[in-house]
């Protein structure tokens, strides 16, 4: 990663179709625009305008999404003011899916979006439909394809999350295994990304992921029988923004802090589904998400919105909320795709041995 695409990271961190055509009479600029195109891959080329899009989108009359569990970065608010803005129906498929599950079931449910950790966006990167939203070039470089199949809409940091009325604030990963802390993942690193990341954050050395050291932590807590589920720990190892809405809801009994030695980050990306039932929908989705109102709500949930420094630059970020988030160390370190497939075949073949 480039010193230039390192600090946008750290900015951005820290801080169906119904046919292929369709004409709006009332608009007197419409007679002048080509018809609406509803694969098109960018408003320009597609709709032409805003309001054809939506217009195109009413037409579909409603939107199939999958894994959007509505407690995660503020979901459940972001899919009922999309459908109350737009007057469409939001089928909400499967909302605990995993990023491979989505894509497994894909052509058996058909979403006509998702929502993916970057490793499984690339594997899927030719079952999507190109399409740049308007804040395009808000996004940094390196968190987008180039050809606008998928793009990063919101990223956090591996965080530690603790009850402060029964143990000190941990000032690392490695002083949970200090008596008094016990663990949790939130779910199983073999499945969930969000338990994989907190192994992940326990594995970092000098910005580097070792595997084989996060296995060990948890193993030594396993053992100590210290390690345990969420509902009945002191301390659980998590997304930032899952941590701060536990906070934000319990503030005198959760505190949260992103350990400076393991400032592991990491993106969601958004792509459309090129099999979309609902095509003009799906692409009306993607620019409320990368909206301004769109980012401000993922905010909401203490997400970090991937316009977040554009936003800011213009002085239409919510400031407010910007600084209820919990306070990053520095620099995120996002591990390269490689990385993560050789950090998830050391889970697979070491996690149950050591761990169980």
């Amino acid at each position: 990663m480039t010193v230039r695409t390192c600090a946008a990271a750290a900015a951005i961190l820290a801080s169906a179709g119904c046919g292929a055509s369709s004409t709006d009479s009332s608009n007197p600029q419409a007679k002048n625009l080509p018809p609406v195109n509803v694969q098109g891959a960018s408003m320009k080329a597609g709709f032409g305008t805003m309001e054809r899009l939506v217009d195109a989108a009413k037409r579909e009359g409603e939107l199939n999404v999958i894994a959007l569990p509505r407690d995660w970065v503020n979901y459940g608010e972001i899919i009922d003011t999309f459908a109350d803005k737009y007057d469409l129906k939001i089928n909400e498929l499967e909302p605990g899916a995993s990023s491979r599950r989505e894509l497994d079931v894909a052509a058996q449910l058909k979403p006509d979006v998702f929502d993916l950790t970057m490793d499984q966006a690339v594997y899927g990167a030719d079952r999507f439909a190109p399409y740049k939203v308007q804040g395009w070039q808000d996004l940094p470089d390196h968190v987008k394809d180039p050809a606008g199949a998928w793009y990063a809409a919101y990223g956090g940091y591996m965080s530690i999350g603790y009850d402060p009325r029964e143990v000190k604030p941990p000032a690392s990963v490695a002083d949970l295994l200090n008596p008094g802390y016990r663990v949790a993942l939130d779910g199983d690193p073999l499945r969930s990304d969000s338990a994989f990341g907190g192994v992940m954050a326990a594995s970092m050395h000098a910005g580097v992921p070792k595997p084989e050291q996060g296995v060990a932590l948890f193993a030594k807590l396993k053992q100590a029988g210290r390690l345990t589920v969420p509902a009945k720990a002191n301390v659980v190892v998590a997304w930032d923004h899952l941590n701060a809405t536990r906070s934000a809801n319990h503030s005198d009994a959760w505190k949260v802090t992103i350990p400076r030695d393991s400032a592991l980050g990491s993106f969601h990306v958004q792509a459309i589904n090129k099999a979309a039932p609902h095509p003009a929908a799906a692409r009306l989705w993607q620019e409320f998400l990368f909206s301004d109102e769109g980012q401000n709500l993922l905010q909401k949930g203490f997400a970090r919105p991937a316009r977040g420094e554009a936003m800011l630059m213009k002085g239409t970020l919510d400031a407010e909320q910007a600084a209820k988030l919990p306070k990053a160390p520095g620099p995120p370190v996002l591990m390269t795709i490689p990385q993560a497939d050789a950090a998830k075949a050391y889970l697979k073949s070491e996690w149950m041995k050591s761990v169980g």
